[in-house]
């Protein structure tokens, strides 16, 4: 399980530049990064100076953190980020945003309030809004931004097809109303009603189609229809008028209970009924994730588009899914590195560890990946993975060619110094050569047989070896009128050419064996994994089948060819 991140203080999550446009903080990045737990992001928006950073810190389990001003002047600029371990829900990271007051007038931006809203939405799970005094008819207008929803946010990346505003409910946060100073007694008609009760009241609509009450109407349906999962704290004052603006460091004896009260309520119902943070067909938020959305979103807006859910959820599944493949890889080649420092081993044991670490790359991958429906990236993963195999392959290879040629060098060394000093140049001198030949060659198979370059390096000893051979025959010849025992000795060689020959066929079918194990392994694990057990499964199953054939013939055709008859390095 990854571990919970938690912040010391808040940190500026998005900013604006001096031309006015948004931006994502790269510190803010480099944090929720490190977060690969599922997020509950919980964002707080409303008018400058409501007292929005007070609830945030109480939400983070703190007095102070969040900015708390105490003049007419806004303290949140843009929107600031708190990251806490969540607590109810272990295993979960509890984001809290704060977002920069609308409807600030040294601002004067209704514009950029809108864009500040719209991405306390976009990114938030709950989103609270913060206002003072009563819900009335000001206070709902005062919410206009819910009403240009749909034209700051589309659904659906298609220009020729106008979204669905009931699509938009799929994807919207929880809405909480938090309604400050509240003075007035709950009473609908004479009768108590509940917080919940009084909201709804509020949102009520009027009948008629006039002008003056479709106006009334509209950010009340807005509401009503985006916002489906609706609940409301009224909150008393909390303190003495004079204390107010020293609210963070008051004692809890000097805040009144009733309002201490409604706040532990309020930050109770925000912490069971939070959900985490999901995406379009279910995929949850980590951090990580919310930082990249963060940053496709603002982008949009600062280039003048309107942010797309679809695209980004595109644009997410891209980056994921590229990063998937890259930790995957990592995970592989990090493996092999340890186990390149042991070669050469037997290609059963190279080839062992390459499965393992290739399913462990894929779970790896499957973890971080999502939406790649049709299995890309996956391939792309399998594909780098076997170009690396390829490499190992012949690097232990190279290794397991060194390594045979000493030992040969060393076997051999007896013999190299013989024909330095002509031992063998007398008759039965070519007896001698071949029985010191044969006694190399059996040393040699008894240490080095489960060497994957013994046969192919031992065939090009002998290929050296069959100069000597030529010239020592031809010099025993002159010397001794023995053909008879020259002949059983051609019979001799030619029975140990047989056996290597039969060696040397054995060792090909294992090594081909050993080549198809490995390039179906992939499929193997597909299978375990039930990759294709979906709609096309079989094209890709087909797919994979041929690619092991055409990577298989194009393999085995370099296996090490048979050994040369001996007869050759023999001239009678």
């Amino acid at each position: 399980m990854a571990k919970p991140l938690s912040m010391d203080k808040p940190e500026c999550f998005i900013d604006t530049e001096s031309g006015g446009k948004l931006y994502v903080k790269e510190s803010a990045l480099q944090i929720l990064q490190k977060i690969e737990q599922p997020v509950v992001v919980v964002a707080v928006v409303g008018l400058y100076r409501t007292g929005k950073s007070y609830l945030m810190n109480r939400l983070a389990g703190k007095q102070t953190g969040f900015a708390l001003g105490s003049t007419i002047e806004s303290k949140t600029k843009g929107i600031w980020m708190w990251c806490v371990p969540h607590p109810t829900k272990a295993g979960t990271t509890l984001v809290l945003l704060d977002t920069e007051g609308l409807g600030d007038v040294d601002k004067g931006d209704s514009k950029h309030d809108s864009n500040i809203f719209c991405l306390a939405v976009l990114l938030s799970s709950t989103l609270v809004y913060n206002s003072r005094g009563t819900i009335d008819n000001r206070a709902v207008e005062e919410l206009q931004y819910v009403t240009e929803l749909t034209e700051c946010i589309k659904v659906k990346s298609s220009n020729n097809e106008a979204d669905d505003s009931g699509e938009f409910v799929k994807f919207f946060p929880s809405f909480i109303w938090a309604v400050r100073d509240f003075t007035l007694e709950r009473k609908i008609y004479g009768n108590d009603a509940t917080e919940d009760e009084y909201l709804e009241f509020a949102l009520k609509l009027k009948v008629g189609t006039s002008k003056k009450v479709m106006e009334y109407n509209l950010p009340r349906e807005c509401i009503q229809n985006y916002f489906p999962s609706r609940k409301c704290f009224t909150f008393p004052f909390p303190t003495a008028p004079e204390n107010v603006s020293r609210l963070e460091k008051l004692d809890s004896a000097d805040i009144s209970s009733d309002f201490l009260e409604v706040t532990e309520n309020f930050c109770k119902y925000a912490f069971e009924k939070s959900e985490v943070k999901k995406l379009k067909d279910g995929i949850i938020v980590s951090g990580r994730v919310l930082g990249h959305l963060a940053k496709n979103y603002v982008d949009t807006i600062s280039s003048g588009v309107v942010p797309c859910l679809e695209n980004a959820v595109i644009a997410m599944a891209k980056i994921e899914n590229e990063a998937a493949v890259k930790d995957g890889l990592e995970i592989y080649q990090s493996g092999m590195e340890k186990l390149k420092d042991t070669f050469p081993l037997e290609l059963k044991n190279v080839s062992s560890e390459h499965q393992h670490l290739s399913s462990t790359a894929t779970q790896t991958f499957m973890k971080r990946s999502f939406r790649d429906n049709d299995g890309g990236y996956l391939k792309t993963l399998e594909e780098k993975i076997n170009k690396l195999f390829d490499e190992y392959l012949r690097q232990n290879e190279e290794a397991s060619k060194r390594q045979c040629e000493d030992l040969l060098s060393v076997l051999s060394g007896p013999m190299t110094e013989k024909l330095k000093q002509g031992f063998y140049a007398k008759p039965g001198g070519y007896d001698l050569f071949c029985k010191d030949l044969e006694d190399i060659v059996k040393n040699y198979n008894s240490q080095a047989n489960k060497e994957v370059k013994a046969e192919e390096v031992l065939e090009e000893f002998l290929k050296q070896k069959s100069v000597d051979s030529k010239a020592i025959l031809h010099a025993d010849k002159k010397l001794t009128e023995k053909e008879k025992k020259i002949k059983g000795e051609i019979e001799k060689i030619n029975k140990l050419f047989d056996e290597y020959l039969r060696q040397n066929e054995e060792a090909s079918k294992r090594q081909c064996e050993d080549l198809l194990s490995v390039l179906s392994g992939p499929m193997t694990e597909k299978l375990k994994q039930g990759f294709y057990a979906k709609p096309g499964g079989y094209d890709l199953f087909c797919k994979d089948l041929e690619d092991i054939v055409k990577n298989y013939n194009s393999q085995a055709n370099k296996e090490v060819k048979v050994l040369p008859i001996l007869l050759n390095i023999i001239v009678i």
